[in-house]
C-alpha cells in the first residue's frame, strides 16, 4: 500500500498533483489484530486531496493485487482482495489538537524541569546553608550578610545605611565576635576567603569601622599586598604604608592614618613588594603587631584569599585568629574544607565563619521578626552612628519612650587593654 507503484497509479487514475514519494509518504497501513484485514490511512492537509487519494486506493490497490498474484499461464489470481469499508473523511482534523498538545507539552515540560532542577542540586556543590557551613568547617557562624545590590558601588557603611540589614549584620558579627572567647577575646583579628571576590575587604573595613563606633581604639591594617583595596574604599592615600615600614623607609607613626570622628587607625599596604609572603613572614612583622598591641584595643587584619596564597596562612598564625568568609551559592564545599585545611595545618585558630551574600528572600534569607523603632530619616542624618547605637531607658511618667542626654548610657566597650598590675 505505501510502495510507489501503487501511488504512481493513483496519480495517473485520480489526477492528484503530487510526485510518488510524496503520495506515498501519505499513505500509513496497518492489519487490524486476529484478522486478515489491512487498513489504509491518508493524511493530508487538504481534505479533499486525502478523499481523492483515498478513493483511489479502493480501486488501484484490488488491481493491483490481481496483478501481481496472477500466475503467468493463468487467468485467474490466487487472492482476492475486496473493500470492506471506506472510504470515510473524517469531520474534524486530527491535526493539530492545541487542549491535547497543551496538555502533553505541560507534563513534558513539568517533567523536564523536575529532571533539570534534580539534576543542578546533585552536580552543585557550593555551600547554601548555614547548617551546611557548620558541618564543614567545625566552628559556629558569626553572622549571615545579606547581598547588597549597591555593595559594590557603596562597600562603606556610613550614615545613610546604618539601618540596613547588612549593617545590621555587622553588628552581630561585631558581637559575636566578642563572646567567641568570653575570657580572652581576640584582639588581632584576620578577615580572610578560601577563594577571591567574597566581601573580604569590604566586610574588614566595615567591621573595623563598627568596631570603632563602640568607643574603642580599632587598627584597620592591609594585610593584602597583592591586590590592596582597604585604602581605595576610604579614600586614603596608599604610597605610604605597611611595606615601606617593614623594610625601614617610613616610621609607623607617619604611615598611620586616622579615619572618621572615631578611634580608627588604617596602615595601608603602601608599595607592592615583590614577595608578599617573605616579607608578611619576617621578625618586623612580628615585632610590629606586638607594638600596635599595646596601642589599639582591636587590630583587624584584611588578608588574601587563602588557597592561591599563603600569606593569609602567615597572618593568621601571628593573630588571635581568623574568621573564614564564604560566598553563598559560589564557595564549593571542597573549597571550604581546603581552607580550613590550610588554617589548622599551621596550628592557626579558626574563630568562626561569616556567611556573606545571603539572598535576601529564601530559605536562607536574613530577617528579623517584630518592631524596631529605628529613628526617622532626619533623625539619623543628624545623629552620629555612635549614638545610633545607644539604647534608650523607659521612662516611668509616659508610656512613650523618650530618648534624652540624661536617659543615654555611656556603651561599654567590647575590647580593653590588659594592663598588669605592679608587683
Amino acid at each position: 500500500m505505501t510502495s510507489e507503484r501503487l501511488a504512481q497509479q493513483v496519480i495517473a487514475t485520480q489526477g492528484v498533483r503530487l510526485s510518488a514519494a510524496d503520495v506515498a509518504k501519505r499513505i500509513t497501513a496497518t492489519v487490524q489484530p486476529d484478522t486478515v484485514l489491512p487498513q489504509a490511512t491518508v493524511t493530508d492537509v487538504s481534505g479533499a486531496r486525502a478523499e481523492q487519494i483515498a478513493r483511489g486506493l479502493t480501486t488501484d490497490f484490488v488491481r493491483l493485487v490481481q496483478e501481481l498474484e496472477t500466475p503467468p499461464d493463468a487467468r485467474v489470481a490466487t487472492v482476492k482482495v475486496e473493500v470492506v469499508a471506506g472510504p470515510n473523511l473524517l469531520g474534524a482534523p486530527v491535526s493539530p489538537q492545541p487542549l491535547r498538545d497543551l496538555s502533553l507539552a505541560g507534563v513534558l515540560g513539568l517533567l523536564s524541569g523536575l529532571a533539570l532542577a534534580l539534576l543542578r542540586e546533585r552536580l552543585d556543590t557550593t555551600v547554601k546553608s548555614v547548617e551546611q557551613l557548620h558541618q564543614l568547617s567545625g566552628v559556629p557562624s558569626l553572622a549571615a550578610i545579606a547581598f547588597d545590590a549597591s555593595a559594590r558601588k557603596s562597600p562603606l557603611l556610613l550614615e545613610g545605611s546604618s539601618q540596613s540589614p547588612r549593617a545590621e549584620a555587622l553588628r552581630q558579627l561585631r558581637t559575636n565576635l566578642q563572646f567567641v572567647d568570653v575570657d580572652r577575646p581576640p584582639r588581632v583579628v584576620v578577615v580572610t576567603s578560601a577563594v577571591p571576590e567574597e566581601g573580604k575587604s569590604s566586610t574588614a573595613t566595615n567591621l573595623a569601622i563598627t568596631l570603632a563606633d563602640s568607643e574603642s581604639t580599632v587598627l584597620l591594617l592591609e594585610g593584602d599586598l597583592r591586590r590592596p583595596r582597604i585604602a581605595e574604599y576610604l579614600g586614603l592615600e596608599a604610597a605610604v604604608g605597611l611595606t615601606d615600614v617593614l623594610v625601614g623607609h617610613a616610621d609607623i607613626s607617619d604611615a598611620l592614618q586616622p579615619w572618621g570622628e572615631t578611634g580608627l587607625s588604617v596602615l595601608p599596604s603602601g608599595s607592592i613588594p615583590p614577595h608578599p609572603s617573605e616579607l608578611l613572614a619576617s621578625a618586623g612583622m612580628g615585632r610590629l603587631l606586638d607594638r600596635m598591641r599595646d596601642r589599639f584595643d582591636v587590630i583587624v587584619i584584611d588578608s588574601p584569599a587563602l588557597l592561591p596564597v599563603t600569606d593569609a596562612a602567615i597572618l593568621a598564625v601571628r593573630a588571635d585568629g581568623a574568621m573564614l568568609l564564604v560566598r553563598h551559592g559560589v564557595t564549593t564545599v571542597h573549597q571550604v574544607s581546603a581552607a580550613v585545611s590550610a588554617l589548622r595545618a599551621v596550628d592557626a585558630r579558626l574563630l568562626g565563619t561569616v556567611f556573606t551574600m545571603v539572598p535576601p528572600r529564601g530559605a536562607e534569607a536574613v530577617g528579623y521578626a517584630g518592631t524596631y523603632g529605628y529613628p526617622s530619616t532626619s533623625q539619623s542624618r543628624s545623629a552620629s552612628p555612635r549614638a545610633l547605637l545607644e539604647v534608650p531607658s523607659r521612662s516611668s511618667t509616659s508610656s512613650a519612650s523618650v530618648v534624652s542626654r540624661r536617659s543615654v548610657q555611656p556603651r561599654p566597650k567590647l575590647w580593653g587593654r590588659v594592663v598588669k598590675a605592679p608587683r
